[in-house]
């Protein structure tokens, strides 16, 4: 019977835009993933808990229709592909967070062409007008994550992505960059305008 190891973290607060349980394998991580790569129950157990959580988070304030099968996606993906990884377990991290990003992708990129089916056949405002759609979704999404996606609102595009990458997935600039294919500069530059923009809101909330 194989132990899990220990695991250790950081602790940030999701739910006031700033606390996250990030967690680390640590040394083991070698470990860990080798046996994973030969499928490994118990491996597969320890990455799914150290990183299912601030996954799903990461779909959940992007706006995934369905945030619990995007993340199977995203594992199914990653069994699939993993035996070809190379790499520490910061890189695996972003790796995983890439994934999660293109699943996001792939899905807008399904809403758009649905949508433009919709409009051909004059559908469009009975999609957007049923108040129990918008409703349900946010009867199923947690407190913390409506406060989330509630302070990006009125962020650009890549601003949210930004900063939901740096806040739930607890990832570097540099790994952010490689994700989002953009320069380490831009991205910085798309974090401090996010943070101005969500500094200036925030503070609207201030009672006087």
């Amino acid at each position: 019977m194989h132990t899990i190891p220990h695991r250790s973290g950081r602790f940030c607060d999701c739910r006031r835009g700033r606390t996250l349980l990030h967690m680390v394998i640590g040394p083991s991580f070698d470990s860990v993933l080798a046996s994973a790569q030969t499928g490994a129950e118990w491996a597969w157990e320890v990455l799914y808990h150290d990183l299912a959580g601030q996954v799903l988070g990461y779909l959940r304030s992007r706006g995934a229709s369905d945030p619990e099968d995007r993340l199977g996606d995203v594992f199914l993906q990653l069994a699939r592909n993993i035996g070809t990884f190379k790499g520490d377990e910061a890189a695996f991290r972003s790796w995983v967070f890439m994934v999660a990003h293109h699943r996001l992708i792939d899905e807008r990129r399904k809403r758009s062409r649905h949508r433009e089916h919709l409009i051909g056949e004059d559908q469009e405002l009975d999609a957007i007008s049923d108040p129990r759609q918008s409703a349900e979704a946010e009867a199923m999404t947690d407190l913390a994550t409506r406060d989330i996606r509630q302070s990006l609102k009125g962020l650009s595009h890549d601003q949210r992505d930004v900063l939901t990458l740096r806040i739930i997935g607890g990832l570097t600039v540099t790994e952010i960059a490689h994700i989002l294919r953009k320069r380490p500069g831009a991205v910085k530059a798309l974090q401090r305008r996010g943070l101005n923009a969500l500094r200036k809101e925030l503070a609207k909330d201030v009672p006087l």
